[in-house]
């Protein structure tokens, strides 16, 4: 099981905490105001383009070695669905790539991320930098659903399956194979937006550990 370091979970709590207190709770980091300094960073990114076939120019994504992530459904064919599902599956594939070159000032991750899930995702990836570790094992992500709202911004809820997923210690080589436990099973609702390039970027990212709806 990958579990959140406590000072990566402290620090993510109070960057959330301001930007809650900035945007009062709402969404409206969407919206172009109340946003925090450097969280919209998916315009500056400079990744290393890779030809799609939609046409956009996307960051070159490898997992760390080892590492293995599996996503139920990759597709359902309805192509603006299926957009939302390949952006939001690049979005965690590169953070486990920052977490591999420990690295949380991925240009992916900026490419694929901001506001507060941009903010979520420097502070989860600093924890594993902090600790020396990086993933290894296989995570599942399973029962993806999108649902579009009138504001043009998509809906994802989806669960995870850490119970093959592992840390590594970066040094030694060392594999924290941690029985799988409820806790393994993660459930997410994520809110994403279309940038000006196109991409569907996360910019909000919820999660509880351990919940009945992703349980086996």
């Amino acid at each position: 099981m990958r579990t959140r370091t406590t000072a990566a979970a402290a620090a993510l709590t109070t960057a959330v905490a301001l930007l809650l207190t900035g945007c009062g709770g709402s969404e409206s980091e969407d919206s172009g105001k109340d946003k925090i300094a450097g969280a919209d960073t998916g315009a500056s990114a400079s990744p290393t383009p890779t030809a799609t076939n939609d046409g956009i120019d996307r960051p070159q994504v490898s997992l760390p070695e080892g590492d293995t992530l599996v996503f139920a459904p990759e597709t359902t064919g309805d192509a603006k669905t299926d957009a939302v599902l390949k952006d939001n599956a690049e979005y965690l594939r590169s953070i486990d790539e920052a977490i591999g070159k420990q690295d949380p000032k991925s240009e992916a991750v900026a490419f694929y991320s901001k506001d507060s899930a941009y903010i979520g995702s420097v502070e989860w990836i600093s924890g594993f930098v902090k600790d020396g570790v990086t993933v290894t094992g296989t995570v599942r992500y399973f029962d993806r659903k999108v649902t579009f709202s009138e504001d043009g911004s998509a809906g994802l809820v989806y669960c995870a399956d850490e119970s093959k997923g592992y840390t590594k210690d970066v040094k030694t080589g060392k594999v924290n194979a941690t029985e799988a436990t409820k806790d393994s099973y993660v459930l997410y609702n994520d809110r994403l937006r279309k940038s000006d390039k196109g991409v569907w970027q996360t910019t909000k990212s919820t999660s509880a550990r351990g919940s009945e709806v992703c349980q086996p």
